[in-house]
């Protein structure tokens, strides 16, 4: 699969120069932060092959957002273990009802049973 015509890795490459470039002509970017923005980079190419393969985009689209709550947690932002496994429950309650949905039986359903009474 190819996304704008490049195959996946080719782009999360180029995420990963342009991250260094970014911190070699002076934005203040340590080493940890650059290997999470290439994590949220390879999960938000997660989602948008699952959203392309119609597959597994419940479970592509939490995993982006774990990636960006350690995204913003590598990069300051003050929240605990437990208030980010409070926003994961919360994303996961809502992609589930997104997915309930989405999901159809994989055999069509047969004519209503009915029950004889003794």
């Amino acid at each position: 699969m190819k996304i704008f015509g490049r195959e996946p890795a080719v782009l999360l490459g180029l995420v990963a120069v342009l991250v260094k470039l970014v911190a070699a002509f002076g934005v203040d970017v340590s080493g940890e932060q650059q290997a999470v923005i290439n994590a949220v980079a390879a999960a938000a190419v997660g989602v948008a092959l699952a959203v392309m393969a119609s597959d597994g985009v419940g479970a592509a689209l939490l995993g982006f957002i774990q990636a960006a709550i350690a995204l913003a947690v590598g990069f300051g932002l003050d929240w605990s273990a437990e208030q980010q496994a409070v926003v994961l429950s919360v994303a996961a309650g809502v992609v589930a009802m997104w997915d309930r949905t989405q999901v159809t039986a994989p055999v069509a359903p047969g004519p209503p049973k009915t029950v004889v009474a003794p």
